[in-house]
């Protein structure tokens, strides 16, 4: 059996010390030296830990970890990023609600009727220099306040219709030359699309500026196909294709006025022509001379003059043909033209550009604002500053008639409820 002595001494400084005295001495300052350190070190910075404390087993103490998960620093088995300041501005603040005020909002369609006014003597003549105030509107017989006004001289943007069928060589001659003449009166701004009718409509050239691509378009009619001339039919087609068209659009139509077995009646025709917006039809009859000596010289030749299969034209099939082109030049604010000769076509189509180029462009707001789709009647008066009548005198001092040419009336927008 082992005896453990306890008698043993050891020298340090001068002094004797037990032995097991002096282990519990060292430890004691070692714990004390490490609560030092640590109470010094903690008002120096918020981010430094103190520091690792010992298990039982003698491995360091890992922190609890913070917030945002892993260690609590920088050091350690895992690095925490730092997170960027978010520089995102606060929401505004909602806005204040004013006393009595409704939190919706009230919208109104308030339309807007544009006339487009040709002011000429009776020889076909522009009448220049008008203003505002020498032109009254009434709608359905009710004055208008009209609120824009201005001489408009932009290029013209039109279609040539021309009626090219088997009828007769005369009505087929006159329609080209017409149709020549037109080309002639063109502008490099214009934009000109070229179309032909027979049976049914056929379109040589898109809308282009090119002149040339409008003389070879009419190049290609030479020989005729059908007899049949449906202006109903072509007509219609034309204004519905018009309709997807900005701005304002025009429709020279060259044709003798017979129609032969449209599959669209006259009532249709002219309700679309009243339903158009922006477009202006200027018709141009053909044939004229070949139906005056017909009149006079009642030949076997002049009584079979035939539009369509089996069908024989008389004069007065010729006069109703007359009508109904006054009546979609006058709907629309045109002019229908019946020349007799050759010669008059480099005027007439002189006149026609004159007209196109030169005209007063008028706008109001309407006092009916019911959108139900009725046909509103229009009127257009040109008076003097003193309401009276306006009185146009030529260069001479005599009084000139003016001849007023817009539209009859136009028809509101239908809006279901």
């Amino acid at each position: 059996m082992l005896s453990i002595k306890t008698n043993r001494t050891r020298k340090y400084t001068g002094a004797t010390w037990p032995k097991g005295a002096m282990a519990l001495f060292i430890c004691s300052a070692l714990v004390w030296s490490t609560a030092s350190v640590a109470q010094d070190q903690a008002g120096q910075s918020t981010s430094t830990q103190s520091q690792p404390q010992t298990q039982d087993n003698g491995k360091p103490k890992q922190d609890v970890p913070a917030e945002a998960g892993g260690p609590g620093d920088s050091v350690g088995p895992y690095a925490i990023p730092t997170k960027k300041p978010d520089n995102t501005p606060p929401p505004p603040p909602p806005p204040k609600k004013v006393e009595d005020n409704p939190d919706y909002s009230l919208k109104v369609n308030v339309p807007l009727v544009n006339v487009d006014v040709m002011v000429t003597t009776k020889d076909g003549q522009f009448v220049p220099g008008l203003k505002k105030d020498n032109f009254r509107i009434l709608e359905d017989g009710v004055q208008q306040q009209v609120t824009n006004f201005n001489v408009s001289q932009a290029p013209i943007t039109a279609v040539l219709l021309v009626e090219f069928a088997s009828t007769n060589y005369v009505f087929m001659i006159d329609a080209l030359r017409a149709s020549y003449a037109f080309a002639n009166s063109l502008k490099k701004e214009d934009w000109v699309a070229v179309e032909y009718f027979d049976m049914q409509p056929h379109i040589l050239v898109d809308f282009t500026q090119d002149k040339r691509a409008v003389y070879g378009a009419l190049n290609e009619l030479r020989i005729p196909g059908f007899s049949e001339t449906n202006i109903f039919d072509a007509l219609y087609d034309t204004l519905d294709r018009l309709d997807r068209v900005e701005g304002k659009k025009y429709i020279i139509l060259v044709t003798t006025g017979i129609d032969t077995f449209s599959k669209i009646t006259y009532d249709k025709i002219l309700k679309k022509v009243k339903d158009s917006k922006d477009i202006t039809i200027f018709p141009i009859s053909v044939g004229f001379a070949m139906r005056e000596w017909c009149e006079t010289n009642p030949s076997y030749y002049c009584r079979n003059m035939a539009h369509g299969f089996g069908i024989n034209v008389h004069e007065i099939d010729y006069l109703q043909g007359d009508n109904e082109l006054r009546t979609f030049a006058s709907m629309t604010g045109g002019r229908a033209y019946f020349p007799r000769f050759e010669g008059e076509m480099a005027e007439l189509f002189g006149d026609i550009s004159n007209d196109i180029r030169n005209q007063y462009s008028i706008s109001y707001h309407p006092t009916n604002t019911k959108l139900d789709g009725t046909y509103r009647k229009l009127k257009v008066q040109v008076i003097a500053p003193n309401g009276g009548p306006l009185k146009v005198k030529d260069q001479k001092g005599k009084d000139v008639k003016i001849e007023i040419y817009a539209r009859d009336g136009y028809t509101a927008k239908h809006t279901v409820d």
